[in-house]
């Protein structure tokens, strides 16, 4: 605005301080958005399928399976499958720790390794984040449109769960 009233004076000098203070600004944060694409990060992917993976163990039928695998199975077993945005940085540290949380709360993959009281209180656990909407998680079927249940999907999944439950008395 100053520099419409004194034109080359004091508020010019200024502005063309703050313009060379924002370029500087926008060629350090390039540089490290550049920078930050050479740090690896852990990839949650493997050809085995473990003998201890809830599909197998439990014999589950196709269509549950796979809509656990399509719905579950990539945050909450040691096989992802990645999208194409996997390696750009900071998106993939976000799934490497998006993934790694969600293995911790549950990991369909060493199903067999939990004790009958704990099988239950996943069972419990996924039927009310189910029934409740929480899960999958909102954030991940922005983008995995097919991740979505549909009701009649929900309620074939929660009726699987609960037998499989029931199975453990």
């Amino acid at each position: 605005m100053c520099s419409l009233f004194f034109s080359g004076g004091p508020c010019s000098f200024h502005e063309n301080n703050l313009m060379r203070f924002l370029k500087i600004i926008a060629i350090i944060l390039l540089v490290a958005f550049v920078v930050i694409q050479f740090m690896p990060t852990e990839r949650n992917q493997t050809d085995l399928v473990p003998k201890t993976d809830f599909l197998l163990v439990n014999n589950t039928p196709e269509n549950i399976g796979n809509l656990l695998q399509v719905s579950c199975y990539d945050c909450h077993s040691n096989n992802t499958n990645y999208p194409w945005y996997k390696k750009l940085q900071p998106i993939a540290w976000f799934l490497e720790d998006h993934i790694k949380n969600g293995k911790t709360d549950l990991n369909f993959s060493e199903w067999d390794e939990y004790s009958n009281r704990r099988k239950n209180s996943k069972l419990k656990s996924i039927i009310s984040q189910i029934e409740d909407d929480e899960m999958p998680l909102f954030s991940y079927t922005l983008v995995h449109r097919d991740a979505v249940l549909t009701e009649p999907e929900k309620e074939l999944v929660i009726e699987y769960m609960n037998r499989i439950k029931d199975s453990l008395q």
